[in-house]
């Protein structure tokens, strides 16, 4: 298959490197250093079984036109970087190209086909304006949850910690023809990536410890272990995954895993920083409305009682200020020092 990457993260990179070793055209939308580096020496691999592994055997780019229409296209930017590179990604489309958001958090589309009295909705949180929705069409989406944990080590070097599952699913839970053959790209790179037929459900499954552990965790500076291991803040986990689950519930999505082997999920994974923490430590932006901000909006929508999320979330959002004025100032200084 083509397929097009948006962005060479933790994520991006895990993903393009597997599939360009199994045979897949690779192209992956990038600038500056990353570009330079993935154009001169391929996207490096640390595997978590030790190994390390280079692709090179794809193509680097800024210039969406020049890559042209793709099979699939995977948006592997955060959340809060996706209506940024959205007004460029149709130039990748073709007429049948599928796209594979692999965004943490509530994603911007769903609400489409979702039924209801909320069908149609607008998530504001992570598409204040609907441009998104818009220049990315739902019908051409296939849901994704992520949970492999990987970390970017520099431009182009990417270390992969744990987990191998990319699950996909059509969001009217249809298993179509374009759905089944994604899953086996996918399935060929090595990936474990079922065609489900409620993709909203595990969407709900993944964000319940994301919405929990990465404000804890960039409030704290601590891993999931001792996050899970320390009982206050256990507790404040168990007390923000249960107003989860009540909104959740009114949406009509049932949790197929307990509360209690969740949080114990969370735990197994041991000392890893949540990827809010690595970017507050890192001086960047975060994810925090498309994995916390949602989730308040939906309360408000679903008139659920959330005053552990409410409280969890106004911290979090001031952090997030502090860290993007520390960053504008500090690029001021050197901008003035040059």
């Amino acid at each position: 298959m083509k397929v097009a990457i948006v962005g060479c993260g933790a994520i991006g990179g895990y993903v393009g490197t597997k599939l360009a070793l199994a045979g897949e055209s690779v192209t992956f939308l990038v600038r500056g250093a990353t570009l330079d580096t993935v154009r001169a020496h391929g996207v490096t691999l640390q595997m978590s079984d030790g190994r390390t592994v280079v692709a090179r055997n794809l193509a680097a780019t800024s210039d969406y036109a020049s890559a042209g229409a793709q099979d699939l296209v995977i948006l592997a930017v955060k959340a809060h970087q996706l209506e940024t590179v959205a007004r460029q990604v149709p130039e990748l489309f073709g007429r049948d190209t599928v796209v594979v958001p692999m965004q943490n958090g509530i994603p911007y589309w769903y609400f489409h086909g979702h039924g209801g009295a909320l069908a149609g909705s607008i998530v504001r949180s992570v598409d204040p304006e609907g441009t998104i929705s818009r220049l990315i069409p739902a019908e051409r989406v296939l849901g994704c949850v992520v949970y492999p944990a990987t970390e970017l080590l520099s431009p182009g070097v990417v270390k992969h910690i744990e987990g191998d599952r990319f699950p996909i699913g059509e969001l009217d839970g249809s298993v179509s023809a374009r759905a089944q053959r994604v899953s086996e790209c996918f399935t060929r790179a090595g990936f474990k990536s079922p065609v489900l037929e409620n993709i909203r459900a595990e969407i709900w499954l993944k964000l319940w410890g994301n919405l929990t552990f990465n404000p804890i965790s960039a409030l704290t500076r601590s891993t999931l272990v001792e996050i899970c291991q320390f009982q206050p803040t256990r507790d404040l986990a168990t007390a923000m995954m249960t107003e989860a689950q009540a909104i959740a519930s009114k949406l009509g999505i049932a949790f197929r895993v307990p509360l209690e082997r969740r949080i114990a999920g969370a735990e197994k994974v041991g000392h890893h920083k949540t990827s809010m923490l690595q970017d507050v430590e890192a001086g960047r932006a975060t994810e925090l409305e498309a994995l916390l901000g949602s989730v308040v909006e939906l309360g408000r929508l679903t008139r659920t009682h959330t005053p552990h999320i409410d409280a969890v979330y106004g911290l979090a959002h001031l952090l997030a200020r502090s860290v993007t004025d520390v960053a504008r100032n500090a690029s001021a200084r050197n901008a003035i020092t040059r």
